[in-house]
């Protein structure tokens, strides 16, 4: 068991689902449906966190991010959400074009995840969340926009706290919780029957997402580079250090030394870099937003869901904002953004169990993605600040 306790949250989620097939091929019925309770619990205990997990997020984030906003802030923040949505529509007009063609088989053999007629929980205890997810996000941006107008700090302070919180259950309750609710889903799926068309499924979705994550990287550096006029390949294998460190970390803030030393290497001035590289790690994310929209993609279209521009166009652009209240843990991005999952895509517990799994199993990946695309940005904001300011003193010495 302790050994268990030591390992990350990848691994045991590998592990989780691979208990899970093993387990289904001899586990009595009665076994079963005792993890399923469980998960019937869970699953209402994570819809009557999600209101609260939105508030207490994003709304000191908002508020942060307010408080000194100076046009280096505004700037940085504008790219960082930009780049963010962009990677989102990548990843939704990319998977349009190629989950047809390379899914085919699996989307026709998954057809339903309808696990509602099979096996049943004993018992499921109700928990209705106080409010839906809209209203909480809605609240989320009244007070974090308020308090930037407001001189007191009371209630700041209050929603620093209520965050403090929030990260307390979202580390010491949901997240230790999700291996034995994905091992729960998959045991369930095993006993029904439904596991190889799943796992099927899940190989070649991450192999199309580890390919979309390389010419991301590439399309970002090749901007870049032109904007900067730096040589966008070179640029990026300077990244490389602080890639392979995220591989290993999972956290974009463990790997804010090593993205910092690298960035310099690239020719970022320091006081750039000390400021965009900090903040980017909180507010870019957009390898783990490329990922969510390429996972939920994939289980839309393979259940027969809704899954047009029309309804995805609005789940990235609210996407892109929620991802700056994503916790710094491992598995954060996703939690963060479960809520509009749920409420924006329809996923039921169920879906968001795979959306989890799935979502995980290549946390690291995303992670790398995110602290890489940091350092295009930095070149970004380092060209066009001191570009500017160049300008500025050139024309004042005409004058």
């Amino acid at each position: 068991m302790k050994y268990f306790k030591k390992l990350g949250l990848l691994p045991k989620v590998l592990l989780a689902i691979a208990l899970g097939i093993v387990f289904s091929f001899f586990t009595p019925d009665w076994a079963v449906r005792v993890f399923i309770t469980l998960n019937s619990i869970f699953s209402n205990l994570l819809g009557l966190v999600i209101p609260l997990l939105i508030i207490g997020l994003i709304a000191p984030g908002i508020t942060e991010l307010g408080r000194g906003a100076g046009k280096l802030l505004l700037i940085t923040a504008g790219i960082a959400y930009l780049s963010t949505i962009l990677s989102g529509f990548f990843s939704f007009f990319t998977c349009e074009w190629a989950y047809p063609k390379f899914l085919g088989g699996s989307i026709m053999s998954l057809g339903t995840l309808d696990m509602s007629g099979g096996l049943t929980p004993y018992f499921t205890i109700e928990m209705p969340p106080v409010m839906s997810v809209t209203t909480a996000l809605v609240i989320a941006f009244m007070i974090g926009l308020g308090l930037t107008l407001v001189k007191g700090d009371t209630f700041r302070k209050l929603m620093t706290d209520f965050r403090d919180l929030i990260y307390v259950i979202i580390s010491k309750v949901i997240i230790p919780f999700l291996p034995i609710y994905i091992f729960g889903i998959f045991l369930q799926m095993g006993a029904e029957g439904k596991v190889m068309a799943v796992m099927g499924m899940f190989l070649k979705i991450i192999v199309i997402i580890a390919i979309m994550h390389i010419l991301l990287l590439l399309i970002q550096f090749c901007i870049a580079g032109a904007i900067s006029k730096k040589n966008p390949f070179k640029a990026l294998m300077t990244m490389l250090p602080a890639y392979v460190t995220a591989l290993g970390t999972q956290s974009s803030a463990a790997t804010i030394p090593v993205t910092l030393a690298q960035t310099r290497k690239n020719g970022v001035r320091k006081e750039i870099a000390d400021f965009v590289i900090p903040l980017c790690a909180t507010i870019h994310l957009s390898g783990s937003t490329l990922k969510i929209v390429a996972c939920a993609y994939a289980i839309s279209l393979s259940l027969g869901l809704p899954s047009g521009f029309d309804l995805y166009s609005g789940f990235i652009m609210m996407l892109g904002i929620t991802m700056v209240a994503a916790p710094g843990v491992p598995g954060g991005a996703i939690m963060a953004a479960i809520g509009l999952i749920a409420s924006m895509l329809g996923f039921d517990a169920n879906m968001q169990g795979l959306m989890i799994a799935l979502y995980i199993a290549m946390d690291s990946f995303g992670t790398a993605g995110n602290v890489t695309g940091d350092g295009a940005i930095a070149l970004i904001v380092n060209s066009m600040h001191f570009t500017k300011k160049e300008t500025t003193q050139t024309d004042e010495e005409v004058i």
